[in-house]
């Protein structure tokens, strides 16, 4: 086979300099571009809860030694914050819940159903705030000894019991408060689900003129409020813990106040503070 003069160069040459071989790289214009890394698109990344909830916030005026707290959890995709949610109050009369779920823990544990007259002291402290109700039923669970143990099974770490028969001076946080919303508004873990259904429903029973609070955040609410002046200030706690519905999706929140002039200052500050933390929450899941 007769082979071109130009070739047979090229191949002595190539065999006098000792050419690797090398891969058929075709055509000049298939030569491979240098590799590109790959374009990372940087996540969106959506502000916690407690930055939310520290923007609406941190602005509300707050006269003479009156402070707040507030804990939320969303229902509906388990997010969750608190502002100065660690923080300890009184809890007046939002301490009945936790009276009354103390009580089921008693009876599921005594595998039996709450008397007639049991049902019927709960029904009065929850629904219309009745004390004597309420010093019926702590009498019923052991007082702060008995509330302690319950709240050692529900999670609570920062609620003590109030002593000396003194059960609306428990003191409490809103991080407690929403844990103790968890038992009775989340999985039936600790609480049996037909405690839970029990509590629900007396909870969406609160007589008019006692279900203000946390309710002014949305509707379909399930609420316990607290009022409670001080004999050594004169001043006023105003407590608030529920559930609530707010543009189709179900939030818990507690508010937790104390150091009001007035009991109307009191609930003013607790709704202003619920819409607040509602509206931040909100805003922040359609983000």
């Amino acid at each position: 086979m007769h082979v071109p003069r130009t070739l047979a160069v090229s191949l002595l040459v190539c065999a006098v300099a000792g050419c690797a071989p090398t891969a058929d790289a075709g055509p000049a214009s298939a030569v491979r571009a240098p590799r590109q890394e790959p374009v990372v698109q940087e996540a969106t990344v959506r502000p916690s809860m407690d930055s939310l909830l520290e923007d609406a916030l941190a602005s509300v005026a707050l006269p003479g030694d009156t402070r707040f707290s507030v804990a939320v959890l969303g229902l509906d995709d388990g997010s969750r914050g608190g502002y100065a949610d660690e923080e300890a109050y009184d809890t007046a009369s939002i301490v009945k819940v936790d009276i009354l779920l103390a009580l089921l823990l008693k009876a599921q544990d005594e595998g039996r159903a709450l008397s007639g007259q049991e049902r019927s002291f709960a029904h009065a402290m929850i629904t219309s705030s009745d004390n004597a109700a309420a010093t019926a039923l702590w009498t019923v669970i052991g007082g702060a000894e008995g509330l302690d143990a319950a709240n050692a099974r529900l999670g609570l770490t920062g609620t003590s019991a109030g002593t000396d028969g003194r059960w609306g001076l428990t003191r409490t946080t809103a991080a407690d408060q929403l844990m103790l919303l968890e038992a009775v508004f989340g999985d039936a873990r600790v609480v049996s689900a037909a405690s839970q259904e029990y509590v629900r429903k007396v909870l969406g029973a609160i007589v008019e003129g006692q279900d203000w609070g946390v309710s002014a955040a949305g509707g379909d609410s399930a609420l316990k409020n607290g009022w409670l002046p001080r004999s050594a200030t004169g001043l006023w706690d105003i407590n608030s813990i529920g559930r609530v519905r707010v543009d189709g999706r179900k939030y818990l929140i507690a508010v937790l106040s104390d150091g009001h002039e007035t009991k109307e200052d009191g609930v003013a500050l607790v709704e202003r503070v619920a819409r607040a933390t509602a509206q931040a929450v909100t805003d922040g899941a359609g983000s």
